[in-house]
């Protein structure tokens, strides 16, 4: 009886733990320093951006490479690992996806295969250790 009793509360217990864990308020991500802008030509910005743009060109169904025409902002928060919010102007190059020089792309203009696309991409970063995550990307015709 005891032993059976022992069992019962060792899982109250496990569950009283599981239910504590998953409040919300605890899950939080702590902020270190609030958001800021900061300047587009910073190296860990162009990781980044070189990381959102390989992503956007992957999922993208164009059968164009998309590049950055223009960087509007960039802000960057501290948490528990660098949080930048990039928005940029991007448009459809004349390199197609899956060749093999993606070098001498220029944005295509003048033409009816002219596209450009406003981007505003939140990227999680741990840049030291090469970590780049799409956190989320919203994006509209230009």
């Amino acid at each position: 009886m005891t032993r059976s009793w022992g069992s019962c509360l060792l899982l109250l217990t496990i569950l009283v733990a599981l239910v504590a864990s998953t409040d919300p308020g605890k899950n939080k991500v702590k902020v270190l320093r609030e958001l800021k802008v900061i300047n587009a030509s910073n190296a860990n910005v162009k990781q980044c951006l070189w990381f959102a743009m390989q992503e956007y060109n992957k999922e993208s169904e164009d059968k164009y490479l998309f590049q950055v025409v223009k960087t509007v902002q960039v802000q960057l928060q501290v948490t528990d690992r660098l949080e930048y919010f990039i928005d940029v102007e991007i448009g459809r190059s004349n390199c197609r996806k899956f060749s093999n020089s993606t070098e001498n792309c220029a944005i295509q203009e003048n033409s009816k295969l002219e596209k450009k696309v406003m981007c505003s991409f939140f990227i999680g970063a741990l840049p030291w250790n090469g970590e780049f995550m799409v956190i989320k990307k919203q994006c509209a015709d230009a």
